[in-house]
């Protein structure tokens, strides 16, 4: 299929499934692998994540209840996310440092700088700079951490040694405020993350970072090889 998906998927498919929350790829045979995200708050609401669009998108959110809002984690992650808040008549929640999202969506949008409303999830800053602004989520209680970018289970993100991975361009200095929660599942914005004991693989991944940095080049340039 390609780097990127495009039209409407057709063989989108679930990556995980509990009381807290449903994630699902649209495109399973793109390259990105987009993970999208639905999360339940403490006050019921349902929380779309980073979300790529499907048909029956609307029947699988009201298995969990209201959309409360849809949230954006990285600022080129806008994905569908004005199409769906539109059309549940909703808001797109943007953490406060976040630049030139919210002019680039044709929907009402709030920003949130620490909790995310009555939800139980709070916010914290993972990168930002000119180039990249990414944020995280995380429920203490549920020990749910989604992370939109830093972190990822797609292929491009791997070694053949990890089921989770640093994004290639934050492999020589990975975030390490992502190994300060206490994270039972982790949600991601590209493969289909980890649903039970997250912690230990989230730590491996930022601390064997660096030294797994010329394997994945070396898998990298293979796979562009004609043979």
């Amino acid at each position: 299929m390609g780097l990127k998906g495009s039209g409407e998927p057709t063989e989108w498919r679930e990556i995980g499934r509990d009381d807290n929350g449903v994630s699902w790829i649209a495109y399973p045979n793109e390259t990105m692998e987009r993970a999208s995200h639905a999360v339940v708050g403490d006050d019921g609401g349902v929380w779309v994540i980073d979300p790529v669009d499907v048909e029956g998108l609307d029947d699988l959110l009201a298995e969990f209840g209201e959309v409360a809002g849809v949230v954006v984690l990285l600022d080129r992650h806008k994905r569908d996310s004005a199409v769906i808040a539109n059309r549940h008549d909703v808001s797109v929640w943007i953490p406060e440092f976040m630049d030139g999202v919210a002019e680039e969506l044709d929907v009402p949008t709030e920003r949130f700088r620490y909790a995310l409303a009555d939800s139980g999830y709070v916010v914290h800053t993972v990168v930002d700079t000119s180039f990249w602004q990414e944020a995280l989520l995380y429920h203490e209680s549920h020990r749910i951490l989604v992370v939109p970018e830093s972190l990822g289970a797609a292929e491009y993100f791997l070694t053949s040694r990890e089921n989770l991975g640093v994004h290639p361009m934050k492999r020589l200095m990975p975030p390490r405020i992502l190994t300060r929660f206490d994270a039972d599942q982790i949600r991601v914005g590209h493969g289909e993350g980890i649903y039970t004991d997250a912690g230990p693989a989230i730590r491996e991944a930022v601390q064997r970072s660096r030294a797994g940095t010329p394997a994945l080049m070396a898998k990298t340039v293979r796979g562009f090889l004609p043979f």
